[in-house]
């Protein structure tokens, strides 16, 4: 194993225990579904992703398909790790998924034994990877026995290829029944991954109280609702923003009149909390002590900057609670 003659480490972000598990996760993750693909700066990418790291954002979060092409982050971020972060490998916790499309025919989706161990051998090829240290099963499939997904996944450990492993978006019964298994195969599910944000709270009824009867952490993406939770849409759709671009999944039809006036109601929230309402929309997720990390999704420097600042007052009243409850 390569030691750094040099450690990286810095503790501006806090860390937190996944679950039951030893490992310790930063408490913003960054994630490359944006930004780091064919169509994005290289540029930009790189400098947030030595930024990140130096201020002890350790865990980056990819999938098969990320980046515009399919597997462009992977490949991008391959590079960049080769070049700038070679001897830091083993202070970086890097996850992939597989589970949603990558490639046509049969077994390049889903579910599958097949399609996942292809996905992840092609994702080490184009990151440069012997292992990754998180794999997720990347949405449930109900055309494949659970028993066979979270075999594969198990199999991954097993062999070396995978670290821990992991779910994404499973419905709560169909969660438990993986945790269970995964269990039974010795090797424990790290973590769930699931939308949350203050306008998608669905989780916190089932699958939040899931995982923590598990011993599962939990790591949140669309905390900012792909930048709606910001102060970016107050004032129409500007150019350049995710809604204004021909690719991505969110749409300018998504920035109704009736959103604006509970962005407006939440940012007047934040400025009397001193943040911005993406520092706010950040910061309120850790109202849940079941959220292990939040993964973030900048398009700057700067942006990625404003996210971090938002650790700085993580404190709500039952009253700010209760207000953006009602909004």
């Amino acid at each position: 194993m390569h030691i750094p003659s040099e450690s990286r480490y810095t503790d501006t972000v806090g860390y937190n225990f996944c679950g039951k598990s030893g490992l310790q996760l930063p408490r913003l993750s960054l994630g490359l579904w944006h930004n780091f693909g064919d169509v994005d700066n290289q540029d930009e990418a790189l400098k947030m992703l030595k930024y990140a790291f130096d201020k002890g954002i350790t865990h980056f979060d990819l999938a098969n398909n990320y980046g515009t092409p399919f597997g462009s982050a992977e490949r991008n971020f391959g590079k960049m790790l080769h070049d700038n972060f070679a001897s830091y490998r083993d202070e970086m916790i890097i996850s992939s998924k597989a589970g949603h499309i990558m490639w046509p025919g049969p077994y390049g989706d889903g579910g599958s034994r097949k399609y996942l161990f292809a996905s992840l051998e092609q994702s080490l090829k184009r990151m440069g990877l012997d292992y990754v240290d998180i794999f997720y099963s990347h949405r449930y499939d109900a055309n494949t026995p659970l028993e066979e997904t979270m075999g594969a996944l198990s199999d991954m450990v097993k062999q070396g290829k995978a670290l821990y492993v992991g779910i994404s978006k499973y419905p709560e019964d169909k969660a438990r029944e993986a945790y269970r298994i995964l269990r039974e195969n010795g090797t424990p599910c790290l973590i769930y991954q699931g939308r949350y944000s203050i306008l998608t709270r669905e989780i916190e009824t089932e699958v939040l109280p899931a995982a923590a009867e598990n011993g599962i952490g939990f790591i949140g993406f669309s905390s900012l609702a792909q930048g709606m939770l910001s102060d970016k849409y107050l004032n129409g759709i500007p150019e350049n923003s995710r809604a204004a671009l021909s690719h991505g999944f969110l749409r300018k039809s998504q920035i109704t009149d009736e959103l604006v006036e509970r962005l407006k109601k939440l940012n007047a929230i934040a400025l009397e909390r001193g943040q911005t309402l993406a520092q706010m929309a950040l910061a309120w997720c850790f109202h849940q002590q079941q959220v292990t990390s939040l993964i973030i999704g900048t398009s700057s420097v700067l942006q990625l900057q404003d996210n971090i600042d938002a650790l700085k007052n993580l404190h709500f009243t039952n009253d700010d609670l209760w207000r953006i409850g009602e909004i």
